[in-house]
């Protein structure tokens, strides 16, 4: 039986509940899936970009609770620091860290701009003028690593913490049908085509519609 439990909230609708699963899975860890309810005062908010929440996604591992999306991500390197959560190179490592924690702790707009929903695919969206420079700030990265690491993952030929936290990036840009550059689609097609992130899809397709608000185009 699993030792470690993972908390998570909405799979369609929470981006770091996505990320926090992503890691447990490339580390290898098995983990018992506890999803709390999306009626939830404090998790509503969250998914609704009202406030933040550091309590999902949640790692209770014997005896340890680690509740911050890249702290889960330490905690895993540290207990498999074989399985390639990380890069081996100290200054590929530090670049790797460097765009994870980028992503953990900005693109604001982007994220009110294309709120996650798996079960949406439009043709065309509307981007607010406030989203397109996080945007461009993705592309830049994106192609920085794939052009320097040769793809088609972000730091080479495997999965890192990294694609795990642009993951539910990858997918905003196919859910809302934002147009990239050559090598920026490519990589969402990589992230599209992970088993990982098929498994978590499928998931998500099953579960009921209860977040109305962010059906809303804004």
């Amino acid at each position: 039986m699993a030792t470690a439990e993972l908390t998570l909230s909405s799979k369609t609708y929470s981006s770091w509940s996505l990320r926090g699963w992503l890691l447990c899975r490339m580390a290898g860890l098995a983990v018992t899936e506890r999803m709390i309810d999306i009626d939830d005062p404090e998790n509503r908010a969250e998914l609704l970009l009202l406030s933040p929440s550091v309590l999902v996604p949640r790692l209770t591992h014997e005896g340890a609770g680690v509740w911050d999306t890249l702290a889960i991500a330490e905690y895993l390197h540290e207990l498999y620091p074989d399985v390639g959560m990380y890069p081996t190179d100290r200054v590929v490592r530090a670049h790797c860290r460097s765009v994870s924690g980028e992503i953990h702790s900005g693109f604001a707009n982007l994220r009110s701009a294309l709120p996650m929903n798996l079960k949406v695919r439009h043709e065309k969206f509307p981007v607010f003028s406030g989203a397109k420079a996080d945007i461009e700030r993705i592309e830049t990265i994106w192609i920085e690593c794939l052009e320097t690491y040769g793809g088609p993952w972000l730091f080479g030929a495997h999965p890192t913490v990294a694609d795990a936290m642009f993951a539910p990036v990858a997918q905003r840009f196919l859910s809302y049908a934002v147009k990239l550059q050559g090598p920026c689609a490519a990589y969402c097609d990589t992230i599209a085509d992970w088993p990982l992130m098929q498994l978590w899809l499928a998931d998500a397709l099953k579960e009921p519609d209860e977040m109305i608000e962010l059906e809303v185009e804004f």
